[in-house]
């Protein structure tokens, strides 16, 4: 049963959409009707709000630490299994009729949760895929295929299996970012918005 809890409060976290609250609180309109629809961090950007883009990036973090924080704290040993149900909490949300972000950002929370040296390995690839090619999509599907990586090189094997899931959902949730990566069509951020679908 603990496990079961453990992947529900994780989930139920997850599934907090911080993207459309904030949006439709400051009246940037509904975001699902925005750009791609998903309640992500990138998707608020397209709002041109960059300061509710950076209020959800964080938010969207801090959920999966959140989660995985308090799972270690209430049945350690499980936070694993919370990490993975908020990242399924954020992408497909219960109130939304599971149809939620990408998972980029959630998942960097939970790396960062279950252990600072993962978490680092995901920021520093994130951000420095993100810089290197300015396109979203390749910062955060390059950070996801690193977690796990990264768990198993710095010894962290029980955390390695379920990062490979997520990684897995995360490369799933981008199939359509990756015809246009392979296209050569994936706008680059500030790029034209009207090419802007992921």
């Amino acid at each position: 049963m603990e496990q079961v809890f453990a992947l529900a409060l994780g989930y139920f976290l997850g599934s907090v959409p911080f993207g459309l609250i904030l949006t439709g609180l400051t009246g940037a309109g509904d975001l699902r009707a925005i750009g791609s629809g998903n309640i992500g961090a990138t998707n608020v950007l397209r709002t041109g709000r960059k300061g509710i883009a950076a209020a959800t990036l964080l938010l969207d973090m801090g959920k999966g630490l959140l989660a995985v924080e308090l799972a270690r704290r209430f049945w350690p040993g499980d936070e694993a299994l919370a990490a993975l149900g908020a990242v399924l909490g954020h992408c497909f949300p219960l109130w939304l009729k599971f149809k939620g972000g990408k998972g980029v950002a959630t998942t960097m929370g939970v790396s960062l949760g279950l252990a600072w040296p993962i978490g680092l390995a995901y920021a520093v690839v994130w951000l420095g895929m993100l810089a290197i090619t300015r396109i979203s999509s390749v910062g955060g599907l390059s950070a996801a295929i690193a977690a796990p990586i990264a768990a198993a090189v710095l010894g962290y094997q029980e955390y390695a299996l379920v990062l490979a899931a997520i990684a897995l959902l995360v490369v799933f949730l981008h199939r359509a970012n990756i015809a246009r990566l392979r296209a050569g069509t994936e706008p680059k951020i500030g790029g034209s918005k009207s090419a802007d679908r992921g």
